[in-house]
């Protein structure tokens, strides 16, 4: 094999938002791999705005802005400039906070960098090592309308912290699997299929079983499943019954290298 394209001659299928497979893409590429597109997220605004929106009018009341994901610093972003001000533009003692290295580099596009990145791209690094004590904070936490942990508004507010959660931006199901995926999945020609977040599995799994039936889940028959972080391992052990690789660190470099792993022993 290949040391510097560990996943020549193998065929992964990326499932992730569909305005975020081209930089999945292109690691997987770099690494050798054939990639088949499998958009797994629709993502767009919140039910309402006005829940963000009225806390952003108040913004110089948080002393932090708690950031999970790039998709709430880009709602939070446009939010803002539809208000005249930006994150850049910021009141100056509100500080933020970014999981993970792509979350850190969207502020860090901004002009707007992160005061405090945790060393493990997991919401519980965040909790672990948080710069100051959480009594008397006041902190934002945009977030995905549904189906994201609740971990951080919940530690947070035990350390006596006042948490003000919010939806930012909400992640659906697309209509159906586009047609590379359908073909992939029925030549059965995948080595291994990668999640990025528990929804991606979720709603990997209603794709499936709209395309397939009730026998969805035998198409994933000796197709090699690695996921991005613990969350999305429990939620593939969950739907798919088993993960057999899991990314660390937790980000689309780390994926990559999971997924190596898992074909490293496979012929």
């Amino acid at each position: 094999m290949d040391k510097t394209l560990p996943l020549a001659g193998r065929t992964v299928a990326v499932t992730r938002a569909e305005t975020q497979l081209g930089a999945a893409r292109q690691l997987f590429e770099q690494a050798g791999a054939s990639v088949i597109d499998l958009p797994a997220l629709v993502i767009g605004p919140p039910d309402l705005w006005g829940p963000l929106d009225d806390a952003l009018a108040e913004l110089d009341q948080f002393h932090w802005i708690l950031f999970s994901s790039a998709n709430g610093v880009d709602a939070v972003e446009q939010r803002l400039v539809r208000r005249g001000s930006s994150l850049a533009g910021r009141p100056r003692g509100v500080r933020l906070a970014a999981v993970g290295r792509k979350t850190a580099e969207a502020l860090e596009a901004l002009g707007a960098p992160a005061d405090f990145v945790p060393p493990a791209f997991v919401a519980d690094s965040l909790i672990e090592h948080f710069p100051v004590s959480g009594w008397g904070q006041r902190l934002l936490l945009p977030r995905v309308q549904s189906g994201g942990r609740t971990v951080l508004a919940e530690a947070f507010a035990a350390a006596g912290a006042r948490v003000v959660e919010v939806a930012a931006y909400e992640t659906r199901c697309p209509d159906g699997l586009p047609s590379g995926a359908l073909q992939a999945l029925e030549r059965r020609g995948l080595d291994a299929i990668t999640f990025s977040s528990g929804k991606t599995v979720d709603h990997t799994a209603r794709l499936l079983a709209g395309s397939f039936g009730e026998t969805w889940l035998e198409r994933l028959e000796g197709v090699q499943v690695v996921s991005i972080g613990p969350q999305t391992s429990r939620r593939c052990r969950e739907r798919l019954g088993r993960v057999d690789e899991e990314a660390g660190p937790h980000d689309l470099e780390g994926l990559v290298e999971a997924c190596s792993r898992a074909l490293r022993a496979r012929p």
